[in-house]
């Protein structure tokens, strides 16, 4: 099932309806997505029998969407499939798994964008990774899992508009990741109005490339529990 965005813009995927999930399902999903978008290795490939059974269990479409990621890349070899993955998302400009590049691109507003994802991990009583910048989307989603709730709730919908653009153009790409991210998106809340207009301009314009265009709100976090480093 899914629907059309909002009224006057036809983007060229539409969004998905969301699932009625119960909350330990949009853990499992999330966490699964996770593990399944970061880059492929060995390690990673000896655990799909168990992701597969883990995501069989949750709702139809969502499961679908985890197996159809699996039946897609598991024929594959790994140098193919690493491959693929760095022609995906580290050469297309669209299908960066960084959120703030999607509000803020490659302007100054980011720096500010990627602050406020080390407060809401410092909200949680995590620390931000050391390898990987805050936005990742592997890394938040696992927030997601491990620390469901508001902060993670945030962070997932003000960057929405980014993970549809990227949802979109993996469709576009025809890439089986596009599948993770259906997955994910089955689980979050349906689509507002606002949001379907940010999406719009981004499948319009794409991400910022100067220091004007599309911005998300960055929302505080008044918990954090330490300060950010200058």
């Amino acid at each position: 099932m899914s629907r059309r965005p909002g009224a006057g813009r036809a983007p060229s995927l539409p969004f998905l309806e969301p699932v009625d999930a119960h909350p330990r399902e949009r853990v499992i999903a999330h966490m699964a997505a996770s593990l399944l978008l970061e880059y492929p290795t060995q390690e990673l490939r000896e655990r799909h029998d168990l992701l597969r059974d883990t995501t069989g269990i949750l709702s139809d479409d969502v499961a679908a969407a985890f197996a159809q990621f699996l039946d897609a890349v598991e024929p594959l070899d790994l140098d193919t499939q690493q491959a693929h993955y760095v022609e995906t998302f580290d050469l297309r400009r669209r299908c960066a798994l960084y959120l703030t590049y999607y509000a803020a691109g490659d302007t100054r507003r980011r720096g500010m964008a990627l602050v406020t994802f080390v407060e809401a991990y410092r909200a949680c009583g995590w620390e931000p990774p050391d390898d990987e910048l805050p936005d990742h989307l592997p890394t938040v989603l696992e927030l997601s899992g491990r620390e469901p709730g508001p902060i993670a709730d945030t962070l997932l919908g003000t960057h929405r508009a980014g993970i549809e653009l990227l949802r979109s153009a993996l469709h576009h790409a025809r890439s089986p990741y596009a599948n993770l991210l259906d997955a994910v998106c089955l689980t979050l809340p349906a689509i507002d109005d606002a949001t379907a207009a940010r999406f719009a301009d981004l499948v319009a314009s794409g991400p910022p490339s100067e220091t004007v265009g599309l911005s998300a709100p960055l929302l505080p976090f008044p918990t954090v529990r330490s300060e950010v480093p200058a």
